[in-house]
């Protein structure tokens, strides 16, 4: 099954957050950007669902590109931070058709085995026995 693996759009520092809870913190301009291009990145591309972590900066890194499809994204736990490589592959191994998956740092890193910049993409095939590296898109301006 193909996946668009997005590791969410810029949402500045961690460190420099003032709210309490780490879930709300928003993209920041370059990220809000980084988010709207992804719309014209992905636009060639086949995928009929938008799944992402709860974390709002997440969601928003693909609310564009789902609303430019006309599709709802779908914020489910198993792509949140520091839930883990294998709830995620058992979501990917379930799906049946292609899909987005807007997701953190960490995950990424478990899934690719390296750093994905913010914004970036990479094009996964999951199959039962693991999954395989197609591409890698730089992300949008």
């Amino acid at each position: 099954m193909i996946v668009y693996l997005v590791r969410h759009a810029r949402a500045g520092h961690r460190e420099t957050w003032a709210g309490e809870d780490d879930t709300v913190r928003p993209l920041d301009e370059r990220g809000q950007r980084q988010a709207e291009a992804l719309v014209a990145q992905l636009a060639e591309r086949d995928f009929s669902r938008v799944l992402s972590s709860p974390y709002l900066r997440c969601v928003q890194s693909v609310e564009p590109l789902a609303e430019a499809r006309g599709i709802q994204v779908e914020a489910v736990d198993p792509l949140a931070e520091g839930a883990g490589e294998a709830a995620a592959l058992e979501l990917f191994r379930g799906l049946d058709a292609p899909a987005v998956a807007s997701v953190h740092g960490d995950l990424a890193q478990m899934l690719l085995g390296e750093n994905l910049k913010k914004g970036a993409t990479a094009v996964l095939d999951v199959g039962d026995d693991g999954l395989d590296v197609l591409e890698r898109l730089d992300p949008p301006a």
